[in-house]
């Protein structure tokens, strides 16, 4: 038997796996990473987070990325050398952490890495007769494992399109596997950079369970403190608590035929950007606003669209939010979320003791889990959530 063979076939068989889980999101402010213990799989998956950091990314780092994300015309060598590129570099970045918690690379099972996402084109965005739903994330694993000397699993979504889904949002599979609760209906919610949340019965049947996007979370809120502040974000909702929300921009921005889409759905920075808010500013007449008004309407944008998604889910149901990224830090767009939706209860997903922060890096180390071990939940014939494990398997050598 191949040498890596038969050391992955001793990882699947331990009663504990040390896993890094890495994300690195839409908003590109670093890498997360995560040092999470695991055990079992399936329902019976157990997670103890160990050791969590992000990295950031430097200015240097974003603006190499930005050169091919969320652009239709690129340079194509830019992209092939950022591949790897961003491989090696993530695959640094974990070292690091190992160094700082004093870990080492042996007592590592694998690391389930995301990469980076550069471009999402489901169907119903690019509406090309005879292509599917596509996406693409860069950071390629072999990379990875060769600069960290430990496995790793990566290119997750590509299984989840080949089996009809639209590679996105995946935290359906991780969200039902760690946070179902027979007798409590939950929403886990995710605010990056576009919103997106996982719906979670209190009967804990999988077939029900399913996963959408509602639209932008922080992405053009952040893209346009970038431009006009220098800011890489609105920290405490500072300049959009000092403004007014401008009625006639916020229908504007709500034009959009992605809301009007059946759940579940996707989309991205490809859509949300500042291009789309200068176009809705011009059909709006408002292009003399205050930024301070600016960002109290595209603060309540998102609340809305995050919330019009949620109640169209539960209507009257009485059901319990939990939320992460980085909106949940957001006091503005909290305080709007709890208007809007007032029969439910919002808390963020610490109390159920995973971090906030930590939970992308967290789901995608259970789905590496799922792909040595597990694999076995139904949920049921479903093209949105297919019943498949994912992730492609690199050797360190």
């Amino acid at each position: 038997m191949n040498f890596n063979i038969a050391q992955l076939f001793g990882i699947a068989n331990l009663p504990v796996r040390l896993i890094i889980g890495l994300m690195s999101g839409t908003s590109m402010d670093g890498l997360d990473v995560a040092l999470c213990r695991i055990e079992g799989s399936g329902m019976n998956t157990k997670v103890s987070l160990l050791e969590f950091e992000t990295v950031p990314y430097s200015d240097e780092v974003k603006a190499k990325i930005r050169t091919v994300f969320a652009k239709q015309v690129i340079d194509f060598q830019q992209l092939v050398l950022l591949n790897e590129w961003v491989g090696t570099l993530h695959g640094t970045m974990v070292n690091q952490c190992l160094k700082g918690w004093e870990v080492e690379a042996e007592e590592i099972s694998v690391i389930a890495s995301h990469g980076q996402t550069v471009f999402h084109a489901p169907f119903h965005q690019h509406n090309i007769e005879g292509f599917g739903n596509a996406t693409l994330q860069i950071g390629d694993g072999d990379h990875v494992a060769v600069a960290t000397c430990i496995i790793t699993i990566s290119d997750f979504r590509q299984k989840h399109i080949a089996a009809g889904g639209e590679g996105a949002p995946l935290a359906v599979y991780g969200d039902y596997l760690i946070f179902s609760k027979m007798g409590e209906n939950r929403i886990m919610l995710n605010m990056g950079g576009i919103g997106n949340f996982t719906f979670l019965p209190q009967d804990c049947d999988a077939n029900k369970v399913f996963v959408s996007d509602t639209g932008p979370g922080n992405t053009i809120m952040d893209a346009y403190m970038s431009k006009y502040f220098g800011l890489a974000y609105d920290k405490d909702a500072a300049v959009a608590s000092a403004g007014m929300m401008n009625q006639n921009l916020l229908d504007a921005l709500l034009n959009q035929s992605f809301f009007e889409l059946p759940f579940p759905k996707t989309t991205g920075p490809e859509v949300f950007n500042l291009q789309y808010l200068i176009d809705a500013q011009s059909v709006s007449k408002t292009l003399d606003l205050r930024h301070e008004d600016v960002m109290a309407t595209l603060n309540f944008f998102s609340a809305k669209t995050i919330a019009t998604a949620v109640q169209n889910v539960i209507q009257s149901q009485s059901f319990h939010i939990y939320v992460s990224g980085g909106g949940a830090h957001n006091p503005l767009l909290m305080r709007s979320l709890q208007t809007l939706l007032p029969n439910c209860s919002f808390q963020e997903t610490s109390i159920l003791g995973i971090s906030g922060d930590a939970k992308e890096a967290i789901l995608f180390a259970v789905l590496a889990n799922e792909t040595l071990c597990g694999g076995n939940t139904n949920y049921g014939n479903r093209t949105s959530v297919p019943s498949v494990s994912m992730g492609k398997i690199s050797f360190p050598r």
